[in-house]
């Protein structure tokens, strides 16, 4: 099994982007041009790679290869953004590998590219200035359009191959990789549980008992095999179940308007380890949009948009606007999922006033853009 933080390290030795791998230091499918270029990426490296794996690592500096680490980014569904614009899509997965030296929030993203059988890769349908039916291939460091003399050549499976081989896990960094993270969440009573006595997995949250059960907010999952953080929220309430063969998380999300909050469900993922040294992992959104009177969200979204154009000024907020404002990016989120199409535009127009204004507002911001992801890719 590869220990992927290991394999990061291994692909960053390659100091210079090339064929099989990029380096980036955001990942932004949130706006049309990151999404774009974020397709086009992948696309033009399964082009290359017609029979191996090719890569993408987030969180680098391109000049320096410093790690610099990016926000969790728990987005299982990518595989359908990429199904859903490209011909002939390669396998795609996203892992987030936490690195000992970077706060507990950000991590370095590995996307993992498998070609489709050494088929053509190529845009479905227009997205931001490329055109449907374009077709990319990496020139050097570049994902670059083709338009006459399309062939697939295998020339990176040897180096691929042996760049893999040399970042397998050990009992060393599996064992380095439990002590890292008691040291790192000793303040959350971290746990670990062995599965059919191979995979090791970690998490730590702080505990909540209520008639209803157990559940945890700052949670941090990983699975120490692989070095692959499974979930990380600082605000989120999480449920976790386990049995021999299987480690489950419900996560929940706290919705309302003023001052009457619900916790909704809003995906369940199942991890099942098998005899056979390998897992899968599956996910089933749970969420149902709460419903709420159209006069109530249309007066909401009237005062979200002039706490945003107090921002915009920088005119000073008073008490009962920085608690307008602290609640806005859930408000706005609730407004789309009662058919306020406009609100999720308005949302992003907001971010970088919200980024300015305060750390936690920010958070609740992305915390929103991270469940509107959930919903619109299921």
């Amino acid at each position: 099994m590869i220990n992927k933080r290991l394999l990061i390290k291994n692909l960053l030795a390659h100091n210079d982007e090339n064929s099989f791998y990029d380096k980036k230091l955001k990942l932004n499918i949130g706006e049309k041009e990151g999404k774009a270029k974020f397709l086009k990426h992948v696309c033009a490296l399964s082009n290359s790679n017609p029979q191996n794996n090719s890569y993408i690592v987030i969180g680098v500096q391109d000049e320096d290869n410093k790690i610099v680490g990016t926000d969790f980014f728990d987005d299982s569904k990518i595989q359908n953004l990429v199904n859903a614009y490209l011909s002939n899509a390669p396998l795609i997965s996203y892992a987030n590998i936490p690195f000992p030296h970077l706060p507990g929030h950000l991590v370095v993203g590995l996307v993992s590219i498998r070609p489709n059988h050494g088929k053509i890769c190529s845009l479905k349908k227009n997205i931001w200035k490329y055109y449907g039916g374009s077709v990319f291939f990496r020139d050097g460091s570049m994902s670059m359009p083709k338009v006459f003399d399309i062939e697939v050549a295998n020339v990176n499976s040897a180096i691929v191959d042996s760049i893999e081989k040399h970042s397998h896990n050990n009992i060393e960094l599996t064992l380095d990789g439990v002590f890292d993270f008691f040291k790192k969440r000793k303040d959350f009573h971290p746990n670990y549980k062995v599965f059919k006595e191979y995979f090791v997995v970690c998490w730590a949250g702080k505990k909540k008992k209520t008639k209803n059960g157990t559940f945890y907010s700052r949670v941090d999952i990983e699975l120490i095999n692989e070095q692959v953080k499974l979930f990380y929220s600082d605000l989120d309430q999480v449920s976790i179940s386990l049995t021999n063969d299987k480690f489950t998380i419900l996560e929940y999300v706290h919705l309302g308007l003023y001052d009457k909050y619900e916790y909704y469900p809003l995906e369940e993922v199942v991890i099942n380890f098998k005899d056979n040294v390998s897992y899968d992992i599956e996910s089933k959104l749970l969420f149902e949009a709460p419903h709420f009177d159209k006069k109530t969200l249309y007066h909401i979204y009237n005062i979200n948009d002039k706490l945003v154009e107090r921002l915009k000024k920088k005119l000073p907020l008073d008490k009962q606007q920085a608690k307008d404002l602290n609640n806005l990016p859930s408000t706005y989120l609730l407004c789309y999922l009662n058919n306020f199409e406009q609100a999720i535009g308005r949302l992003e127009a907001a971010k970088p006033y919200l980024k300015d204004y305060s750390e936690e507002v920010y958070s609740k911001y992305k915390e929103s853009m991270r469940i509107l992801r959930k919903v619109k890719y299921n």
